[in-house]
């Protein structure tokens, strides 16, 4: 987690133990169950910690306020869509740009599709919690994997031409709406 110039956004401690990480993920996790559930204005940490499993003493021992559960849970959601992002990088370096740009996009539409009410309700508390600060260090993460491999590809976009030995990239069509 990334640290504020706001520490009562900041988490208190961050888990080292694997049993503390868990309970900060099942702390995670409740939020965004009480988020979904009841909306942000009726997220307490007392609903949260009662949905973790916890004491809201134990909550507080990570988390000041419900400020940070929001602002660590859009954190969480953010680095999940951009490690897809990195992942379908690697895996697509020394590609051509067609196969590049359709593994890119669905790695994203993959990460965002997964929980579109999560994404949505993330995306509406994210002013209230430094959100543009998130997403534009996100954005650089994103970038910086989308630089590298794309300064790998093979073929250039548009002439059609695949490299050598591959397979022209099959069409990814699941995100059509059925009109189209």
């Amino acid at each position: 987690m990334t640290r504020t110039d706001s520490p009562l956004l900041d988490p208190r401690k961050t888990p080292v133990q694997a049993r503390s990480a868990v309970t900060v993920d099942a702390i995670l996790s409740a939020t965004i169950q009480v988020l979904l559930a009841e909306g942000q204005e009726r997220l307490t940490t007392t609903r949260v910690a009662y949905r973790a499993g916890v004491s809201v003493g134990t909550l507080y021992q990570y988390f000041p306020n419900k400020q940070a559960l929001l602002r660590a849970v859009l954190e969480r959601h953010l680095d999940e869509v951009v490690s897809s992002l990195e992942r379908a990088c690697r895996e697509h370096h020394g590609c051509s740009l067609h196969e590049m740009a359709s593994s890119v996009i669905t790695a994203f539409l993959d990460a965002k599709m997964k929980s579109v009410r999560t994404s949505a309700s993330l995306y509406s508390i994210a002013a209230d919690v430094d959100g543009n600060r998130i997403s534009r260090e996100a954005g650089h993460r994103a970038c910086d994997a989308l630089a590298t491999m794309l300064a790998s590809a093979t073929a250039e976009l548009g002439n059609g031409a695949h490299a050598p030995g591959r397979t022209p990239p099959r069409r990814h069509d699941r995100y059509r709406s059925p009109s189209h």
